[in-house]
Protein backbone atom coordinates (compact mmCIF):
# COMPACT_ATOMS: atom_id res chain seq x y z
CA UNK A 1 0.00 0.00 0.00
CA UNK A 2 1.02 3.73 -0.50
CA UNK A 3 1.26 5.69 2.40
CA UNK A 4 -1.59 7.71 1.78
CA UNK A 5 -3.67 4.07 1.97
CA UNK A 6 -1.90 3.07 4.89
CA UNK A 7 -2.58 5.83 6.65
CA UNK A 8 -6.06 5.92 5.58
CA UNK A 9 -6.56 2.37 6.35
CA UNK A 10 -4.62 3.86 10.03
CA UNK A 11 -7.51 6.06 10.58
CA UNK A 12 -10.79 4.17 9.71
CA UNK A 13 -9.36 1.79 12.67
CA UNK A 14 -7.99 3.95 15.42
CA UNK A 15 -9.13 7.60 14.56
CA UNK A 16 -10.57 9.69 17.53
CA UNK A 17 -14.38 10.05 17.35
CA UNK A 18 -15.16 13.51 17.76
CA UNK A 19 -18.07 15.71 17.49
CA UNK A 20 -17.18 18.21 15.13
CA UNK A 21 -16.33 15.70 12.76
CA UNK A 22 -19.78 15.00 12.39
CA UNK A 23 -20.55 18.11 10.55
CA UNK A 24 -19.58 20.68 8.04
CA UNK A 25 -21.38 23.59 9.61
CA UNK A 26 -18.66 26.44 9.39
CA UNK A 27 -20.11 28.42 12.60
CA UNK A 28 -19.99 24.75 14.31
CA UNK A 29 -16.29 24.11 13.42
CA UNK A 30 -15.39 27.76 14.38
CA UNK A 31 -16.38 26.86 17.96
CA UNK A 32 -14.55 24.07 17.79
CA UNK A 33 -11.50 25.30 16.81
CA UNK A 34 -11.22 28.40 18.80
CA UNK A 35 -11.93 26.39 21.99
CA UNK A 36 -9.56 23.77 20.80
CA UNK A 37 -6.48 26.47 20.83
CA UNK A 38 -4.25 25.60 24.15
CA UNK A 39 -7.50 23.45 25.63
CA UNK A 40 -7.33 19.51 25.78
CA UNK A 41 -9.76 17.51 23.45
CA UNK A 42 -11.28 15.91 26.21
CA UNK A 43 -12.15 19.03 28.09
CA UNK A 44 -13.52 20.76 24.91
CA UNK A 45 -15.61 17.27 23.70
CA UNK A 46 -18.22 18.64 26.31
CA UNK A 47 -18.34 22.26 26.17
CA UNK A 48 -18.34 22.10 22.82
CA UNK A 49 -21.65 19.94 22.72
CA UNK A 50 -23.09 22.56 25.45
CA UNK A 51 -22.19 25.73 23.37
CA UNK A 52 -24.35 24.74 20.93
CA UNK A 53 -27.31 23.38 22.94
CA UNK A 54 -27.37 26.86 24.18
CA UNK A 55 -26.39 28.83 20.39
CA UNK A 56 -26.69 26.04 17.91
CA UNK A 57 -26.21 29.31 15.10
CA UNK A 58 -23.90 31.84 14.79
CA UNK A 59 -27.11 34.51 14.90
CA UNK A 60 -28.20 33.11 18.38
CA UNK A 61 -24.47 33.75 19.58
CA UNK A 62 -23.91 37.25 17.68
CA UNK A 63 -27.29 38.31 19.65
CA UNK A 64 -26.15 37.14 23.08
CA UNK A 65 -23.93 39.45 25.60
CA UNK A 66 -20.43 39.30 26.03
CA UNK A 67 -20.79 38.58 29.95
CA UNK A 68 -22.30 35.93 29.15
CA UNK A 69 -20.32 34.32 26.36
CA UNK A 70 -17.68 34.67 28.95
CA UNK A 71 -19.54 33.04 31.54
CA UNK A 72 -20.02 29.85 29.41
CA UNK A 73 -16.19 29.95 28.59
CA UNK A 74 -15.55 29.56 32.06
CA UNK A 75 -12.89 26.63 32.66
CA UNK A 76 -11.38 26.82 29.23
CA UNK A 77 -8.92 29.10 29.72
CA UNK A 78 -7.53 32.13 27.79
CA UNK A 79 -11.27 34.06 27.81
CA UNK A 80 -9.77 36.63 25.18
CA UNK A 81 -10.89 33.50 23.03
CA UNK A 82 -14.79 33.87 23.94
CA UNK A 83 -14.38 37.06 23.51
CA UNK A 84 -12.91 36.57 19.66
CA UNK A 85 -15.41 34.14 19.07
CA UNK A 86 -18.34 36.65 19.85
CA UNK A 87 -16.75 39.41 17.91
CA UNK A 88 -16.39 36.97 14.96
CA UNK A 89 -19.98 35.61 15.14
CA UNK A 90 -21.33 39.41 15.25
CA UNK A 91 -19.18 40.23 11.67
CA UNK A 92 -20.67 36.31 10.21
CA UNK A 93 -24.47 37.65 11.57
CA UNK A 94 -23.98 41.12 9.99
CA UNK A 95 -22.01 40.33 7.40
CA UNK A 96 -21.52 36.89 5.89
CA UNK A 97 -18.63 34.81 6.02
CA UNK A 98 -15.87 36.94 4.58
CA UNK A 99 -13.49 35.66 1.58
CA UNK A 100 -10.44 35.56 3.56
CA UNK A 101 -11.29 34.28 6.80
CA UNK A 102 -8.43 35.46 8.57
CA UNK A 103 -10.56 39.16 8.73
CA UNK A 104 -12.61 37.68 11.26
CA UNK A 105 -11.50 38.23 15.24
CA UNK A 106 -9.59 35.86 16.55
CA UNK A 107 -8.72 33.86 13.58
CA UNK A 108 -5.80 33.47 12.31
CA UNK A 109 -3.92 31.00 9.63
CA UNK A 110 -4.46 27.54 10.55
CA UNK A 111 -8.13 27.90 12.31
CA UNK A 112 -8.90 29.69 8.44
CA UNK A 113 -7.84 27.02 6.64
CA UNK A 114 -9.08 24.68 9.22
CA UNK A 115 -12.33 25.74 8.36
CA UNK A 116 -11.99 25.96 4.61
CA UNK A 117 -11.00 22.32 4.59
CA UNK A 118 -13.68 21.08 7.16
CA UNK A 119 -16.32 23.13 6.18
CA UNK A 120 -16.30 24.44 2.69
CA UNK A 121 -14.41 21.52 1.54
CA UNK A 122 -11.55 23.54 0.37
CA UNK A 123 -8.29 21.99 -0.98
CA UNK A 124 -6.08 23.29 1.61
CA UNK A 125 -4.30 21.42 4.50
CA UNK A 126 -4.24 23.27 8.03
CA UNK A 127 -1.10 23.15 9.49
CA UNK A 128 -1.28 22.60 13.20
CA UNK A 129 1.86 21.35 15.27
CA UNK A 130 0.60 18.39 15.02
CA UNK A 131 0.27 17.52 10.93
CA UNK A 132 3.37 19.46 10.78
CA UNK A 133 5.17 17.35 13.43
CA UNK A 134 4.27 14.44 10.86
CA UNK A 135 4.91 16.30 7.80
CA UNK A 136 8.60 17.40 8.95
CA UNK A 137 9.37 13.95 10.17
CA UNK A 138 7.99 11.93 7.79
CA UNK A 139 9.16 13.97 4.38
CA UNK A 140 5.97 12.86 2.83
CA UNK A 141 3.37 14.74 0.69
CA UNK A 142 -0.69 14.63 1.91
CA UNK A 143 -3.51 16.36 0.44
CA UNK A 144 -6.32 17.71 2.18
CA UNK A 145 -8.54 14.85 2.80
CA UNK A 146 -5.44 13.46 4.95
CA UNK A 147 -5.82 16.24 7.35
CA UNK A 148 -7.89 14.90 9.99
CA UNK A 149 -6.20 11.40 10.14
CA UNK A 150 -2.36 13.50 10.52
CA UNK A 151 -3.63 15.58 13.29
CA UNK A 152 -4.48 12.35 15.23
CA UNK A 153 -1.43 10.31 13.86
CA UNK A 154 0.14 13.29 15.74
CA UNK A 155 -1.17 13.61 18.59
CA UNK A 156 -1.44 10.09 19.07
CA UNK A 157 1.55 8.25 17.62
CA UNK A 158 4.03 10.71 16.56
CA UNK A 159 4.30 12.93 19.35
CA UNK A 160 6.71 15.52 20.16
CA UNK A 161 9.08 13.69 22.59
CA UNK A 162 8.96 9.87 22.65
CA UNK A 163 7.20 8.83 19.27
CA UNK A 164 5.92 5.74 19.20
CA UNK A 165 6.94 4.95 15.99
CA UNK A 166 6.14 1.13 16.56
CA UNK A 167 2.40 1.76 16.03
CA UNK A 168 3.10 4.59 13.05
CA UNK A 169 1.40 3.68 9.23
CA UNK A 170 4.10 5.66 7.73
CA UNK A 171 6.88 3.83 9.97
CA UNK A 172 8.24 1.70 7.31
CA UNK A 173 9.08 4.62 5.12
CA UNK A 174 10.04 7.45 7.62
CA UNK A 175 13.20 8.73 7.93
CA UNK A 176 13.27 9.81 11.45
CA UNK A 177 11.54 6.00 12.86
CA UNK A 178 13.43 5.76 16.08
CA UNK A 179 14.55 8.84 16.22
CA UNK A 180 14.36 10.31 20.16
CA UNK A 181 13.87 14.00 20.80
CA UNK A 182 15.17 16.89 23.20
CA UNK A 183 12.26 17.60 26.28
CA UNK A 184 9.71 20.06 26.04
CA UNK A 185 9.98 23.49 28.08
CA UNK A 186 7.15 23.59 30.32
CA UNK A 187 4.98 26.19 30.78
CA UNK A 188 5.03 28.36 34.19
CA UNK A 189 3.37 27.04 36.48
CA UNK A 190 -0.58 28.71 36.85
CA UNK A 191 -0.43 28.68 40.80
CA UNK A 192 0.74 31.62 42.07
CA UNK A 193 0.92 33.35 38.46
CA UNK A 194 -1.11 36.83 37.09
CA UNK A 195 -2.84 34.16 35.08
CA UNK A 196 -4.60 33.20 38.01
CA UNK A 197 -4.68 36.57 39.44
CA UNK A 198 -6.87 37.43 36.14
CA UNK A 199 -8.53 34.42 36.33
CA UNK A 200 -10.03 35.13 39.80
CA UNK A 201 -10.06 38.97 38.97
CA UNK A 202 -13.01 37.74 36.47
CA UNK A 203 -14.37 35.70 37.78
CA UNK A 204 -15.06 37.65 40.66
CA UNK A 205 -16.42 40.16 38.46
CA UNK A 206 -19.00 37.84 36.52
CA UNK A 207 -20.21 37.29 40.09
CA UNK A 208 -20.78 41.18 40.70
CA UNK A 209 -18.16 40.70 43.66
CA UNK A 210 -15.02 43.23 43.93
CA UNK A 211 -12.00 41.96 42.25
CA UNK A 212 -10.15 43.80 44.43
CA UNK A 213 -6.84 43.73 42.18
CA UNK A 214 -6.75 46.80 40.29
CA UNK A 215 -3.56 45.07 38.48
CA UNK A 216 -5.62 42.27 37.34
CA UNK A 217 -9.16 44.31 36.27
CA UNK A 218 -6.73 46.75 34.12
CA UNK A 219 -5.71 43.85 31.96
CA UNK A 220 -9.08 42.28 31.93
CA UNK A 221 -10.46 45.74 30.77
CA UNK A 222 -7.27 46.08 27.81
CA UNK A 223 -8.54 42.68 26.87
CA UNK A 224 -12.01 43.08 26.30
CA UNK A 225 -13.02 40.63 28.81
CA UNK A 226 -14.32 43.29 31.16
CA UNK A 227 -16.33 46.51 30.39
CA UNK A 228 -14.42 49.96 30.54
Amino acid sequence: MSPDERLAAWFRAQGRDLPWRETRDPYAILVSEVMLQQTQVARVTPRYLEWLIRWPAVEDLAATSRADVIKAWQGLGYNRRAVNLHRAAQVIASSGWPDDLTELPGVGRYTADAISCFAFGRDVLPLDVNIGRVLERSAMRFGSGAAQALMDLGSTVCLARVPRCDACPLAESCPSRGLRYAPLRKQGPFEGSFRQRRAQALRAALAGEDPNDEEAVAALRRDGLLPS
